[in-house]
């Protein structure tokens, strides 16, 4: 029964990721608006609305591992596997708005959660100040979106042949069936995991994160192939700001004590998040893009993250061997590497 739900969510993730971009491709060129604008927006916050459903559940009932795991294993997802994959389909070019405003405000919003997480809880005034930083996103890309209004019309989407109400219901309809999608892949994962016996905190930052952020998954990869490369991008960095801040602010908001915080998530998880969003700086300046060998290192990152949770989860005999392996040799290379591309990059910029 678990693999049918498999299934059938893979295939109404598909189906709705497709209506979603149709939808909110007709929008931009309706609103002659840019698509990095709505990706960042409206296709960003509505594929994050089975994290919001999820961790709000998880807070009100009292499960913070499962609240405060989805977040930052979303984040963490968003980044490493859905942009490494869809820069594997296609180099993704960078909008220069996302590494002015959009990349620092979600670095910006990893280190202050970071911040509220040191004494072991995100409370509830932590969680209002959160969720008043979502309303300031907003009104800043409101008003973003209304001043660069696309001039060109060899620029601007196409809009769909279909009117407006039509374009509209394809995006509800589309989120509708991610979310559904989503759900059915999340109950079935969650319960194999249990069997298995694996803990609350593991689950939450692996299955439930990548389940609920399936959505973004569909959506960026079709964007990818149909050539809505701003979509995609935008799409995985507004889902994190609005993770962090919507998501994160109004869990926080609707428990009792806010969020207790785990401390391998404090010492590790939290952490690592910061450090996949400030790794998006370089990589994004140089040459305006991610390049499929970029692709591949985000998806291989997210790979050995992985396997690093569930070896600390069992306490595996190689889990010392492959820390160690990590931290002297795998992370300085790849800060090493990062260095020379930005040297490199400033080096052509001046000449």
């Amino acid at each position: 029964m678990n693999l049918v739900l498999l299934a059938l969510g893979l295939i109404l993730l598909t189906v709705g990721a497709e209506a979603l971009i149709r939808g909110a491709s007709g929008i931009a060129g309706r609103l002659a608006i840019s698509p990095l604008i709505i990706g960042l927006t409206v296709v960003a916050f509505g594929t994050s609305a089975p994290e919001m459903a999820v961790s709000v559940a998880a807070a009100w009932s009292g499960q913070p591992d499962i609240a405060i795991g989805n977040v930052v294993g979303s984040n963490t997802f968003n980044i490493l596997l859905i942009l490494g994959i869809s820069a594997l389909v296609t180099p993704l070019a960078i909008h220069s708005q996302l590494i002015r405003v959009d990349v620092p405000l979600m670095i910006g919003a990893s280190m202050l959660v970071l911040l509220f997480a040191l004494d072991g809880r995100i409370g509830r005034v932590d969680g209002a100040v959160l969720f008043v930083g979502i309303l300031a996103y907003i009104a800043f890309q409101v008003r973003q979106g209304r001043r660069e209004r696309l001039a060109a019309d060899s620029d601007r989407p196409h809009p769909s042949r279909l009117g407006w109400w039509a374009d509209a219901l394809l995006v509800l309809i589309g989120l509708a069936v991610l979310v559904l999608g989503s759900r059915l892949l999340v109950i079935s994962a969650v319960e194999i995991a249990r069997a298995l016996g694996v803990s609350e905190l593991v689950i939450g930052l692996t299955i439930v994160a990548a389940g609920t952020s399936l959505p973004e998954v569909a959506t960026s990869v079709v964007a990818s192939l149909r050539g809505q490369r701003d979509i995609a991008v935008g799409n995985a960095v507004g889902s994190n700001v609005f993770n962090l801040l919507a998501v994160l602010g109004l869990a926080s908001l609707v428990s009792p004590n806010g969020i207790d915080v785990a401390a391998p998530a404090l010492h590790f998880d939290l952490p690592v998040m910061l450090a996949v969003a400030v790794a998006c700086l370089p990589i994004f300046a140089t040459g305006r893009e991610i390049a499929r060998w970029e692709g591949g290192l985000f998806l291989g990152y997210y790979i050995a993250y992985t396997l690093y949770l569930f070896l600390a989860s069992v306490q595996h005999a190689t889990l010392g061997a492959y820390e160690a392996a990590m931290l002297w040799f795998v992370l300085p290379l790849t800060a090493v590497t990062l260095a020379v591309l930005c040297a490199r990059d400033c080096g052509a910029k001046r000449r």
